[in-house]
């Protein structure tokens, strides 16, 4: 297994092709998808034809930046993953945090302890000057962790969606944090550490 990055609770390591079936199951959740594809699935070739590859293809361009399965450090649960990758390939100090966890994980602090793991080694170790994230306006638990991983509100925008979904019709909303106003966590305190 090639961890990238533990805290209290998670281990994020690379993705595998024994993956396959984990991310299907993920992404065959229609609460999980309810604000990405209105609840649709992605389908299992879609999975091993272009979303593997891809995060693979992260792995070999970016080493420490790209997609991570995260699983319960007590007891290897899969738990879903963690984005923290350049959007834009002409500028790898601006990096995009996502997260796309199973429902028996909402609610107890994942997403927000692995989001703020990434941000905090991203700012410490990796040289980001920049992490943004984006959501639609109405994903308010999704909004709530950009916050408590320390990232603000920049901007509400519209984009044109050929199968637009319920709550499109707000747009989508953008947060950010720069490296100037990042403040490392206290040594030992909460989910701000890492190791690899």
């Amino acid at each position: 297994m090639d961890v990238h990055l533990t805290t209290e609770r998670l281990v994020l390591r690379r993705f595998t092709a024994a993956d396959t079936d984990r991310l299907v199951e993920l992404d065959g959740d229609p609460e999980v998808m309810r604000y990405l594809t209105g609840g649709r699935a992605t389908p299992r070739q879609q999975v091993e034809d272009t979303l593997l590859p891809l995060y693979f293809d992260h792995y070999e361009r970016y080493g420490d930046l790209g997609w991570w399965a995260a699983e319960e450090r007590d007891g290897g649960a899969f738990l879903g993953w963690f984005e923290f990758r350049p959007p834009d390939r002409e500028d790898p100090g601006e990096i995009e945090l996502g997260y796309r966890l199973r429902r028996p994980a909402w609610g107890r602090g994942y997403a927000t302890e692995g989001a703020r793991a990434l941000v905090d080694q991203g700012f410490a170790r990796l040289g980001v000057r920049r992490v943004v994230a984006y959501t639609m306006a109405v994903n308010s638990g999704s909004r709530r962790v950009m916050e408590k991983a320390g990232l603000r509100y920049v901007r509400t925008f519209h984009e044109d969606h050929p199968e637009p979904i319920p709550g499109t019709e707000l747009g989508e909303v953008e947060y950010a944090l720069d490296a100037a106003d990042w403040r490392p966590p206290a040594p030992g305190t909460g989910p701000g550490y890492w190791s690899a």
